[in-house]
């Protein structure tokens, strides 16, 4: 297992869920994290608050405004001078039947791909020279299986996430080697992310799993850092993290 210490990560949408699982044990391995938070300036403080170890910090951004991204790279490189380790966890859903094509409209639509994948691009393209800068930098990006079986929330939201797993293949390539990009694709995992599915909803969705149980953040969360600390000769490889249901 390879240490995080001395490294700095980057976890944005960083304050809940699996961000803030992933923050957790990044800080637990000896990463400087900086929490990447849309809203929630309060539990951002608090997790930051929370985390073993010195250097950790949280800072507002947008992922699909640019501007904010820069503010935030800007930031960083005054108050720690280097990124080796970029997570994209932000993203956005909501619950639109398949078979409702007017529900999905044009601006649900645009949304949807602004947030899940135009702001993930944005992300790397914003942290490129400082990832590349010291030769091992990282990017995981979580996906989804419903960019595999074109399952989901909603029909966009399953596109933009088969174009996540696109992304991280084509950007493997042309960032190597200074930059290993993976991507982490969860099933249903037990968080409010989907408007509406709640504990009752992941009851009656557990059987239907092969493992007989969703997953936590917790369970992403640990494939996320195996990316940095384990996983240190691949790149272009999407881990799943379903418990099975696409077998």
């Amino acid at each position: 297992m390879s240490t995080l210490a001395n490294k700095v990560a980057i976890v944005l949408g960083g304050s809940g869920g699996i961000g803030a699982a992933t923050t957790r044990m990044l800080a637990d391995a000896g990463a400087r994290v900086i929490v990447g938070y849309r809203r929630d300036a309060d539990g951002a403080r608090a997790l930051v608050a929370s985390l073993p170890g010195k250097g950790h910090a949280h800072h507002p951004v947008v992922i699909e405004d640019t501007a904010t991204l820069i503010a935030l790279r800007d930031a960083v490189t005054k108050s720690h001078g280097r990124v080796d380790i970029l997570v994209n966890s932000a993203g956005f859903t909501k619950a639109i039947p398949h078979n409702n094509l007017d529900a999905l409209d044009d601006a649900t639509i645009d949304d949807l791909f602004a947030v899940n994948w135009r702001g993930q691009f944005a992300a790397i393209r914003t942290f490129r020279a400082l990832l590349e800068a010291h030769g091992d930098g990282l990017v995981v990006t979580v996906s989804s299986v419903a960019g595999v079986n074109g399952g989901g929330s909603n029909i966009a939201y399953g596109a933009a996430k088969a174009g996540i797993d696109v992304m991280n293949k084509s950007l493997a390539r042309v960032l190597a080697p200074k930059i290993r990009v993976m991507g982490v694709s969860p099933g249903v995992v037990a968080t409010d992310f989907v408007p509406g599915r709640d504990a009752s909803a992941n009851a009656k969705i557990a059987p239907t799993i092969p493992l007989r149980r969703v997953a936590e953040s917790e369970d992403v969360a640990r494939a996320i850092l195996a990316c940095a600390t384990h996983l240190t000769y691949s790149t272009g490889s999407t881990i799943l993290v379903d418990g099975g249901r696409l077998l």
